[in-house]
């Protein structure tokens, strides 16, 4: 599915250039602002990493489903390529394909930033991060943002970080997360954010332990959606509910992997001839000097399980190969399947959930949902890419939104 563009994204020094002028010059003009934002509207984001669409409305999570009885929902979402977590977490809150906004992979390797590892120390340099999230957004016109283990929100973006925020821990619990979101909601209106973000990463940890559907995975599925329901109880004990719109989203769905689904890239070219800087569902390789042709000559074209290109040469649907910290040689593996060399580690677990395959891989779509004053009832949605959010998040909160590669033509039909 080719995206609607809502803003065209300009090389980066023009993309500077503009982000560095007044708002009204990226808007036509002052009567082109939105309305002022108002205090007593508030927006809660939710991502549960990994959910996969087909598991909504099956009776895994009766909360979730029941905020879609009562709001709207899609089909399902489409994931951005590679549907990994960060890169489309970050997408979800810029409207920006990752190859735009530069975190083109959980872990990266850049020639003056060095090296790039989700939730350790290095993810927390903005330098990173392109773009504007839509907390940076909200506040640089006068709002107020929380985020709740969102990433990039550890790193200062645009020049803001979120007024309210905590650091990543694994430790806390999904239930001990809503309490945070709460505890924000009871702030004075002064202090009270209007934007807050809430993430879920206990489903996708025992997925990738366990297995997409095992009774662990579909435990840790129940003790999420209680939250939720502690969510929607919190907030209609504030009277809060009339002036929340609360959007439930994945980043991507979760496939399983059986352990002897793997193909070793040493059986085609000894692995002293290549770095690799990506292996399992997907595979980056950099070619060692004056061995170009040989890696090329190996791995370009379809394989059993897995295919490779030239980054340049990627499928245009996956708008993925210009950004500079995506390696040479881009290789996708098939939903189900792994590739590695003999020299990484080898899966222990004899199944084990994975996501990374390619975005049009019915295992990988992701899920939305949203309810509230905002939207109407009972909308089913057709599918559509998750760059669209950003630009309905810049709605709701009545912000004129940064340049994006999203737009709103996905989502209005169902708005109030």
């Amino acid at each position: 599915m080719m995206p609607r563009r809502l803003h065209t994204v300009f090389p980066a020094w023009i993309a500077v250039l503009v982000l560095s002028l007044p708002i009204a010059a990226c808007t036509g003009g002052p009567t082109a602002r939105p309305a002022p934002i108002d205090a007593g509207h508030r927006v809660v984001l939710v991502s549960i990493d990994g959910l996969p669409a087909s598991m909504l409305g099956d009776g895994t999570l009766p909360t979730l489903d029941a905020i879609a009885a009562e709001g709207a929902r899609a089909e399902w979402l489409n994931s951005s390529y590679p549907t990994l977590t960060f890169p489309n977490h970050y997408t979800l809150v810029t409207g920006l394909r990752p190859d735009h906004h530069g975190i083109v992979h959980n872990n990266m390797l850049d020639e003056q930033l060095g090296r790039f590892i989700s939730k350790e120390d290095g993810a927390k340099d903005g330098r990173w991060w392109g773009g504007e999230p839509i907390w940076a957004t909200l506040q640089k016109q006068g709002g107020i943002a929380a985020t709740m283990f969102w990433p990039g929100s550890e790193a200062r973006i645009a020049g803001e970080r979120p007024r309210h925020a905590r650091p990543f821990d694994k430790t806390v619990t999904a239930s001990a997360r809503v309490d945070q979101i709460l505890q924000w909601l009871d702030l004075p209106v002064g202090e009270r954010p209007q934007l807050l973000t809430l993430y879920f990463d206990q489903y996708d940890v025992t997925a990738h332990e366990y297995g997409a559907t095992a009774p662990q995975s579909l435990a840790a599925l129940r003790g999420v959606d209680a939250a939720l329901a502690k969510l929607r109880d919190g907030l209609r004990a504030r009277g809060m509910v009339a002036g929340t719109d609360l959007i439930v989203l994945s980043d991507h769905g979760m496939a399983d992997v059986p352990r002897d689904h793997l193909r070793l890239l040493d059986d085609r070219l000894d692995a002293s001839a290549y770095t690799l800087r990506a292996w399992g569902t997907l595979v980056g390789i950099v070619p060692k000097p004056g061995r170009d042709a040989d890696v090329e000559r190996a791995f370009l074209g379809r394989h059993d399980v897995y295919a490779c290109w030239r980054k340049a040469e990627l499928p245009k649907a996956w708008h993925y190969g210009t950004h500079a910290r995506v390696p040479p040689i881009v290789c996708q593996v098939d939903a189900g399947w792994r590739v590695q060399t003999r020299a990484n580690a080898p899966q222990s677990q004899p199944v084990k959930g994975e996501h990374g395959f390619a975005p049009e891989d019915p295992t990988m779509r992701a899920v939305f949902v949203a309810s509230g004053p905002s939207f109407k009832r009972g909308v089913v949605l057709p599918a559509f890419d998750n760059v669209d959010i950003y630009p309905l998040l810049a709605r709701l909160l009545r912000v004129q939104p940064a340049p994006n590669d999203g737009s709103l033509a996905s989502t209005e039909a169902a708005l109030r």
